[in-house]
């Protein structure tokens, strides 16, 4: 801890400048040069998907079936913290945080739009079939599924085992220490770092980009608010003023207020559309869309359809985008998940992070997209809407219309607000050193390059928006998913030595739990 402050003391860490200065960078050609920007990440991202397609679908696999592993290995008792430690936070909060941040606004977005989508376009069926709803269901469980979530959950078990439970700060180079050792307090770490800064800048910046089409889609369907690049921007200026003002008021209190109002928005949204839309529908096409999902969930984590040009396409489109995205989010929500899981065993942290947000995202997208198909089969129109405002069509069709898209517009808004407050904070840890406590204006500082790229990302991406930000979430994931791996085999090395050293089977030995617990702070003494 002392070596912590006289380095805060120093002034900004290499980190910091030189993250900085790379967004700078791209913001600054972004704005110059927005169509130029546009099209040369639309051709990288191109070549990324046809290039990296196979190693994506592999390596999130391999990451969820080491989250498997760890449910049922010994390992699973181990704390993320010292024996004695308690969790920070009520498990309803813990639970309403970690899927607050890491999903949010991607559900409004796509709840009724991407099942519409797969319906309309399949990957395998014919379009508006009967196979093709069934496809669509199945396909948007998949996105938002368990491997996401697996990714995330690898990325916070490996910080919040190295900080609570090792000792050392929470940057995610010092996850490395089992295979790099001190070489990553040097340029390597730096590099390391830096990569984990860019992706979440880029990773949270598309969901600031998302969430700011969406919000402008709602306003200019339901008011006329004219639907542009300039009426988006106004929208993200005046939510990174509130964003800002909520990470100033500190994690215990903004993030977890706006998580809980998240969590109620929601519920209530999903309430009243299981009350007006087809309700035994939405029950069966959750509960055969599951099967469906469980089923074939093996091979469809790692077909590529190499011999299937309809579903390469349908994949490079939508599975791969995400796991872009989901990789790219990686650092930040795995940070944030670490920062608020103190206490919890690494059995109950996987349960939580491969249970709870997979079963409420099945739901959700059973009942927002059964919804959305049965009234876009009805409303044909609907189903030509772009994806912004698909959502706002369909609740016109529904009792209480307006009133349901009052409520998702301030729910897009209050999980705008919270995925940027959180990503402050932890662009603050990830720039200072690791402190537990960034400065106000290093959040302010990374709060405003948040909202400049999402906006740059915007004018890069044309009328729609969308295909730069979904460019962007891809290039940036392809160098940290290296980390990630990195991450993985260093966690379960340290883990694995402390379950032999423990004496770690069915239960615990305390003899030698005790000693080894006393060589361990013994180690983390010397080291500050």
């Amino acid at each position: 801890m002392v070596s912590l402050l006289k380095r805060e003391k120093q002034g900004f860490s290499s980190v910091f400048i030189y993250s900085a200065a790379v967004i700078a960078i791209l913001v600054i050609i972004g704005a110059l040069f927005p169509q130029q920007f546009g099209s040369v990440g639309g051709k990288i991202s191109t070549w990324v998907t046809k290039t990296f397609g196979w190693y994506y679908m592999l390596l999130y696999t391999v990451i969820l079936g080491f989250c498997i592993f760890l449910l049922f290995s010994p390992i699973g008792k181990l704390k993320l913290g010292k024996p004695k430690d308690k969790p920070e936070f009520r498990t309803v909060s813990w639970l309403a945080m970690l899927f607050s941040a890491g999903m949010g606004i991607g559900l409004v977005f796509y709840g009724a739009s991407e099942p519409i989508s797969h319906y309309m376009a399949p990957p395998t069926a014919d379009p508006e079939t009967k196979a093709a709803m069934a496809e669509a269901f199945k396909s948007s469980f998949i996105d938002y599924g368990f491997h996401p979530w697996a990714v995330y959950g690898i990325v916070a078990l490996a910080l919040a085992y190295s900080q609570f439970r090792k000792g050392d700060n929470g940057l995610i180079s010092r996850t490395l220490r089992p295979i790099l050792g001190n070489r990553v307090e040097g340029p390597i770490g730096n590099l390391v770092d830096i990569l984990a800064v860019f992706a979440t800048v880029i990773g949270v910046a598309v969901s600031l980009g998302v969430g700011a089409i969406q919000i402008n889609g709602g306003l200019h369907y339901l008011f006329g608010v004219p639907s542009n690049s300039i009426v988006q921007g106004i929208i993200i200026a005046i939510v990174t003023v509130l964003f800002l003002y909520s990470a100033w008021s500190g994690l215990s209190k903004g993030i977890q207020y706006l998580s809980n109002l998240n969590m109620i928005l929601a519920a209530l949204l999903l309430i009243v559309i299981f009350i007006v839309g087809p309700t035994l529908l939405i029950l069966n096409m959750m509960t055969s869309g599951t099967g469906d999902y469980l089923n074939t969930l093996i091979f469809n984590s790692l077909d590529v359809a190499p011999l299937n040009e309809q579903k390469s396409d349908w994949l490079q489109t939508w599975t791969i985008y995400y796991w872009g995205w989901w990789m790219s989010w990686s650092p930040f929500v795995g940070t944030f998940i670490a920062r608020i899981s103190k206490g919890r065993s690494i059995r109950e942290f996987v349960i939580a992070v491969l249970g709870v947000p997979v079963v409420i995202s099945i739901i959700w997208f059973s009942a927002f997209g059964a919804t959305g198909i049965t009234v876009g089969q009805s409303h044909s129109s609907i189903l030509k809407m772009p994806p912004e405002t698909q959502l706002f069509g369909i609740f016109n069709e529904l009792p209480f219309g307006f009133i349901l898209s009052i409520i998702a517009l301030a729910l897009i808004a209050s999980f705008f607000i919270t995925s940027a407050d959180s990503a402050t904070y932890v662009l603050g840890m990830q720039t200072a050193y690791g402190t537990l406590n960034p400065s106000g204006f290093i959040k302010i500082v990374w709060g405003l390059a948040l909202a400049a790229i999402a906006y740059v990302l915007l004018l890069a991406g044309g009328d729609t928006g969308l295909s730069a930000l979904q460019s962007a979430a891809i290039i940036s994931a392809l160098p940290f998913s290296f980390v990630v791996i990195l991450m993985m085999v260093s966690l379960y090395k340290d883990a694995n030595n402390e379950r032999k050293a423990l004496g770690l089977t069915l239960k615990i030995n305390e003899e030698r739990s005790a000693s080894y617990t006393k060589m361990i702070e013994e180690e983390n003494r010397n080291r500050l």
